[in-house]
């Protein structure tokens, strides 16, 4: 099931506006131009701000999400009806012989089993043609990003046409890796409604991604940089082999 903050009919129109300036996304329009990539699919595409920019370029894109909030937050962004958007996950898309499959943000960490995440890399897999590419980042646990995140907490009040101001607040509550877990809580000053969402990530180390590509029919091209976050995270390049 999608955390609230995505599933919430309360919290997806606001998710943007919180999320802040998406300058990361450029980094894959990139990457679709280097590989020549004319379609695309966008696992775990939330709010669509990575399919729309996809699509303004010129391609064919899917973007797939579980949360059919986030999915409407999405649709009001397309209103021609450029992009397919599928309500579900990487194991339910149909086969489209995607040239390349994104995941970005934290797509690849909330799959806390092995066996969800290998039922996910196999559904991709599915989804995209022989020799197509997989790309997607993941926070490097070294970084220990946590702790970071124990301290940085101060709450942020935005003002929402129709809603009024919204205060959220963060908070760490567990760590037990490879898995850790927060909690975001929405408090809709106008009418004192309180919303909390609560998430929880696994970190992998970078030879546990790549033995799992491997094992499900992937060659590891390269592991790059995060360019806006260096040593923060990795991006895994990886193509459809077998």
């Amino acid at each position: 099931m999608p955390d609230a903050i995505f599933a919430d009919s309360r919290l997806a129109p606001i998710y943007d506006a919180f999320d802040g300036d998406r300058d990361d996304l450029t980094a894959y329009l990139d990457i679709a131009d280097e590989f020549g990539a004319d379609r695309v699919l966008d696992i775990g595409c939330g709010t669509g701000c990575l399919a729309v920019l996809l699509a303004d370029s010129g391609r064919t894109v899917t973007g797939v999400d579980p949360a059919e909030a986030s999915l409407g937050v999405a649709r009001s962004k397309d209103p021609t009806g450029r992009i397919t958007w599928v309500h579900g996950d990487a194991t339910t898309v149909p086969a489209r012989g995607a040239d390349l499959a994104v995941m970005t943000g934290n797509v690849a960490q909330v799959f806390l089993t092995d066996a969800d995440w290998t039922r996910t890399l196999q559904g991709v897999h599915a989804a995209l043609r022989p020799g197509g590419h997989l790309v997607f980042e993941t926070r490097r646990p070294e970084y220990r990003a946590w702790e970071q995140w124990a301290t940085d907490n101060a709450p942020v009040t935005l003002d929402f046409p129709g809603v009024g101001p919204v205060e959220q607040r963060f908070e760490v509550t567990e760590v037990s890796l490879p898995l850790v877990s927060f909690r975001y809580t929405y408090t809709f000053l106008a009418d004192g409604t309180v919303v909390t969402s609560d998430s929880t990530l696994r970190f992998r180390h970078r030879d546990e991604v790549e033995t799992s590509l491997s094992a499900n029919g992937y060659r590891v091209l390269d592991v790059r940089e995060a360019p806006d976050r260096p040593g923060r995270e990795f991006v895994f390049i990886a193509e459809h082999a077998t």
